[in-house]
């Protein structure tokens, strides 16, 4: 077992099966659980810290009607330094804590045209353009097989109870195709186009090392993209950060709607 783990089994009242990880502007979640537990990344044996802005950096585990969740409000990315390994340090200590499905959430940049600041898209899949991979180095077959199935790494079954949950709430949630790259500096122009004509059509700095991670793992794996800005080039406007949190922001309570449904339903 983890420091981390054997660390947190003794703290947490409850055994949480779900998890969500709470993207750039996007932890409001953490703060409307039931009788919820806040942990300090800092307090936890090996946790890498968050340093990027709108990250809380703390675990939260609590219930949604009566349903057991952990939230993660911050999650490492390498831009920030860390290795593809220390990325995913927090999803494979909550699977060793017994979670077995994972709700994986981020502020993207939308590449398809047809997405505009404010959409939540699910995501179907993923082109992994970080030149890293959590899976790099010995495979601990504790953990997983050497070479994980990737052709349904966000799990069909999740996607359609998410869309019916959002039908639900008045919300037409599309699903789309997220590329990873590392940042900070958000992509050019020409770049963007480069995704579009691969297949992307959205653009993040995080969830793909998550998401192999937590494949490798066996754990059903959810994505939901907050659609925080247009990409580079798709309209005649700068990018900066502060729209990311703003957008995140505005989404709130809409995400949080959308999050607590989905702990009741998956």
């Amino acid at each position: 077992m983890s420091p981390a783990a054997e660390y947190l089994r003794p703290l947490l009242s409850v055994t949480p099966k779900i998890a969500v990880v709470l993207g750039s502007g996007l932890g409001a979640f953490a703060d409307s659980l039931d009788d919820a537990q806040t942990i300090p990344y800092g307090d936890i044996p090996g946790w890498p810290q968050s340093t990027a802005v709108g990250h809380a950096g703390k675990l939260v585990v609590g219930s949604v009607d009566g349903i057991p969740v952990a939230a993660l409000a911050g999650r490492a990315h390498l831009y920030e330094g860390y290795t593809a390994h220390q990325a995913v340090y927090g999803i494979r200590t909550l699977r060793e804590l017994g979670v077995e499905a994972i709700i994986l959430t981020n502020a993207a940049g939308g590449i398809n045209r047809n997405y505009k600041p404010g959409d939540l898209v699910l995501i179907s899949d993923h082109i992994n353009l970080l030149g890293q991979n959590p899976l790099s180095g010995p495979n601990d077959v504790s953990l997983g097989p050497r070479f994980p199935d990737m052709s349904e790494a966000y799990d069909k079954s999740f996607r359609v109870i998410a869309r019916t949950a959002g039908a639900q709430m008045g919300l037409t949630l599309a699903e789309g195709v997220y590329v990873a790259v590392p940042g900070p500096s958000y992509e050019t122009p020409a770049e963007i186009r480069y995704m579009r004509t691969i297949g992307a059509d959205l653009v993040g700095m995080s969830t793909v090392p998550e998401t192999l991670a937590a494949n490798h793992m066996g754990m059903k794996v959810l994505g939901i993209s907050c659609v925080t800005n247009h990409a580079a080039g798709v309209i005649d406007q700068k990018l900066n950060h502060s729209e990311v949190l703003e957008v995140g922001e505005r989404m709130k309570s809409t995400l949080i709607g959308l999050l607590r449904e989905l702990c009741r339903k998956l």
